[in-house]
């Protein structure tokens, strides 16, 4: 049975940071459902090996290795594609960095960078491709958030305040940009398996921590984001705008 609501046939879509954990996640669900995908990273090599493993599952899918930090690689980038791939319907805005320390002895270097990575690539980015949108009167933009969007835990209040900035931007994109006919939203995970979680899943204190803090009482998988994101890439969420999906197990809803 198809349910042509949630099909994406025919469109094409861009994972900023999608050569691993969640960002190829998405990718692989996006593809299984009928869209032609771009890998994107910074990392040639990286975007090459996930391009490569997505085609042996025999999915329509392109690298692109521009650096989303960089405006102005973002602009050629994505007229790039645009050009030579075809027009971004979808975008993900999913590249995001992590790093930790006492806010007391926060490195200004680390700020600078988590700034640069988490919120003004999705400005970069969404603004690029969202210029093409608009001609076209229709497009996608979903944003990838944080359970940091809404509460802070030690050590990593600069990533907890650009990821609470990636959820007003995304409001203020909605504000700017629904009258164009694009739908912008955000996914908010909680503590998922990723790569960039590596060192908290392997930690049996903090993982016996977030079993007790999430109501779910485990770490997400990052296939279960999956459904939100197909939701929200397709024409089952036209009417949906400026949102924020919590995919977390249950925390914020137990705040």
């Amino acid at each position: 049975m198809s349910y042509p609501l949630f099909s994406l046939e025919g469109r094409l879509a861009l994972i900023t940071g999608s050569s691993q954990g969640i960002g190829l996640a998405l990718a692989k669900g996006l593809a299984a459902h009928g869209a032609a995908v771009v890998i994107n990273g910074r990392d040639g090599a990286k975007v090459d090996a996930a391009v490569a493993e997505l085609r042996e599952d025999g999915y329509t899918v392109h690298g692109s290795d521009f650096d989303v930090t960089d405006l102005q690689a973002v602009k050629a980038g994505v007229d790039k594609i645009e050009a030579e791939i075809g027009a971004i319907e979808i975008l993900f805005n999913n590249a995001g960095m992590q790093f930790r320390a006492p806010l007391e002895d926060f490195p200004e270097d680390k700020w600078q960078q988590l700034l640069q990575t988490n919120i003004s690539s999705v400005f970069y980015t969404g603004q690029s491709v969202a210029k093409h949108m608009i001609k076209r009167g229709r497009g996608k933009i979903i944003n990838i958030a944080s359970v940091q969007s809404e509460l802070a835990r030690p050590s990593i209040a600069p990533y907890t305040a650009t990821k609470g900035a990636v959820r007003n931007l995304t409001r203020g994109m909605c504000t700017d940009w629904a009258k164009y006919g694009l739908q912008v939203n955000a996914i908010a995970p909680g503590y998922f398996k990723t790569p960039l979680n590596q060192a908290l899943v392997d930690n049996p204190d903090f993982s016996s921590w977030l079993e007790k803090r999430t109501p779910a009482g485990r770490w997400g998988n990052v296939e279960e984001l999956v459904g939100a994101a197909v939701f929200l890439a397709s024409d089952a969420s036209t009417f949906v705008n400026g949102q924020i999906i919590h995919i977390d197990g249950g925390i914020t809803a137990s705040l």
